[in-house]
């Protein structure tokens, strides 16, 4: 997510078990979790570039309970996987001299990007580019597995979950993400019924399926409240505010009585991580009421994103040799946030890394 989620399922049941290996509305989950699920924020996205099938596969076979593709649209009208519309960034696009001519500079939710963008491209187009690491200072190591991966499409990304069951025995989840619903819209690429439709296609259209579906607009959740029986999740962040309500804040939103207005369109609350556990420069600081306020309201919580490394941390989980130049990409004591957010009663997590989220929740 640019802005630095998400009725939980049942995991690692025998019952879930013994439905694993399809993703498919008839599939029963206790009304309760009985621990944290773990949602790995598009694939093991610490370790492999991400919205890869190599970031998606490494995160269910490190045990988590749901993989996270963000949609974005081809020109074409197809939902592809990717953390924005500009690609430049995250694939090859930028060293193919075909497709120079189509750099451009768009103003996405009041900010001007310059780049390549998917909706300049077909998805024939889009599935001869190869995907590379976003942050390739801070996760070198991902580089190696540059020009390795496709891009994917929101039905490949459902089939990497499918698959990912019947490997594990365990019943892995989708928990797509609407981006820039509002832009998309004003181009005559609006997301929701295209959703929708890939939804019911993948049998995931229903309550009781394992797939959340979030967005960091107020507007797109309640059009879409009225077309789909799958859950929804309200993303906020620390600071700012819906790109489709500018006269409403995110901070009004997780407010008791913006709350309870959430709670009639949406079934969970997707907060950023600190809005649950602050942190100042120096160390986690005390919860705050946000996970018991979303609970009173009828809504599930599951903050984003727990990454790993020094950079993401406050100053006494880094480790490391401080002077060394590397050191804001070394791994930190990242088990600490982790264990303060499920302390504070979240329903589940975003990370990176859901390897370690796995074994911190034990």
């Amino acid at each position: 997510m640019t802005l630095l989620t998400r009725r939980a399922l049942a995991t690692h049941t025998m019952a879930t078990a013994a439905l694993a290996g399809t993703l498919t509305s008839g599939l029963s989950f206790a009304a309760a979790p009985k621990r944290p699920i773990v949602i790995a924020h598009r694939g093991a996205s610490g370790l492999r570039p991400e919205h890869t099938g190599l970031a998606y596969d490494l995160a269910i076979d490190q045990g988590c309970d749901f993989i996270e593709p963000d949609l974005v649209p081809t020109k074409d009208g197809h939902l592809v996987a990717r953390h924005e519309n500009e690609i430049g960034g995250t694939t090859d696009v930028a060293s193919r001299p075909e497709f120079a001519d189509r750099k451009a500079t768009k103003t996405i939710d009041g900010q001007p990007v310059t780049g390549w963008f998917t909706e300049d491209f077909t998805l024939a187009e889009i599935k001869t580019l190869r995907a590379r690491e976003r942050l390739p200072k801070l996760r070198p190591g991902n580089t190696t597995y540059d020009g390795q991966a496709p891009l994917l499409t929101f039905d490949e990304v459902v089939a990497i979950a499918k698959a990912g069951s019947r490997r594990t025995g365990r019943t892995i989840g989708v928990y797509p993400e609407m981006k820039h619903p509002s832009y998309f819209a004003g181009i005559g690429l609006p997301l929701e019924d295209r959703l929708v439709a890939l939804l019911k296609k993948n049998d995931l259209d229903s309550a009781t399926a394992p797939v959340f579906v979030q967005c960091f607009e107020v507007t797109p959740l309640k059009r879409i409240r009225g077309k789909t029986r799958a859950r929804l999740v309200q993303l906020t962040a620390s600071e700012g505010g819906p790109a489709d309500l500018p006269n409403v804040t995110y901070a009004q939103l997780c407010g008791p009585s913006g709350l309870k207005d959430v709670a009639l369109y949406a079934d969970g609350l997707g907060p950023e991580k600190t809005q649950v556990v602050p942190q100042d420069a120096t160390s986690l600081l005390p919860a705050t009421t946000l996970v018991k306020d979303a609970h009173a309201a009828g809504l599930v919580v599951h903050p984003w994103t727990v990454r790993a490394e020094n950079y993401f941390l406050p100053a006494s989980l880094r480790r490391g040799d401080a002077t060394a130049a590397d050191y804001l990409a070394q791994p930190g004591e990242v088990a600490a946030v982790f264990k303060a957010l499920y302390a504070a009663g979240v329903d589940g997590l975003f990370s990176d890394f859901p390897g370690l989220a796995v074994a911190a929740r034990g």
